[in-house]
């Protein structure tokens, strides 16, 4: 199907929404808290670290003990929901782009699952109250936040080309 309703030149929606076919379930294992809200939001972590504010997480209880092991300074990678996002573009036509563009190719939170990530810095941890002080975060205040996970250069970077 191309040209969805409120879609931009050049963009093609699924015809479904991918949010209706269940493959698998998740847990959010928390919420995000930033100075962001809809229409108030930096596109990306750049543009957050650039405004500043604050930024923290917070894990649900059964969840806290999953922080052992973390430190002030380590980088996570944090992996949360963009649910209120459209799940039916495929193609997008952003605005920084000179055309249409597949969403496998952008950063876009308008995909057919709604996970974003970001890779962030601890800048403070009380692991009783299962908080995480973060150095930016480029999401909504509230959003669920699925799963963190430690940045590691020697895994997460792929090597140069030879």
């Amino acid at each position: 199907m191309t040209d969805p309703a409120g879609a931009r030149p050049g963009e093609v929606a699924l015809g479904f929404d991918p949010g209706q076919r269940a493959d698998a379930a998740l847990a959010f294992i928390g919420t995000i808290a930033s100075p962001w809200s809809p229409g108030n939001c930096p596109k990306n972590l750049r543009e957050a670290r650039a405004l500043g504010g604050a930024f923290s997480l917070t894990l649900r209880p059964a969840y806290r003990a999953g922080l052992q092991g973390l430190a002030v300074g380590d980088r996570v990678i944090v992996l949360y929901w963009t649910g209120a996002a459209r799940r039916d573009l495929i193609v997008q036509a952003p605005a920084h782009r000179p055309g249409p563009t597949g969403v496998f190719a952008l950063r876009s939170p308008a995909r057919p699952n709604p996970v974003a990530l970001a890779v962030v810095r601890i800048t403070a941890l009380d692991a009783g109250a299962g908080r995480l002080g973060l150095d930016a975060i480029d999401a909504f205040d509230g959003t669920p936040v699925l799963d963190l996970k430690p940045f590691l250069p020697s895994v997460d970077l792929p090597p140069d080309p030879a």
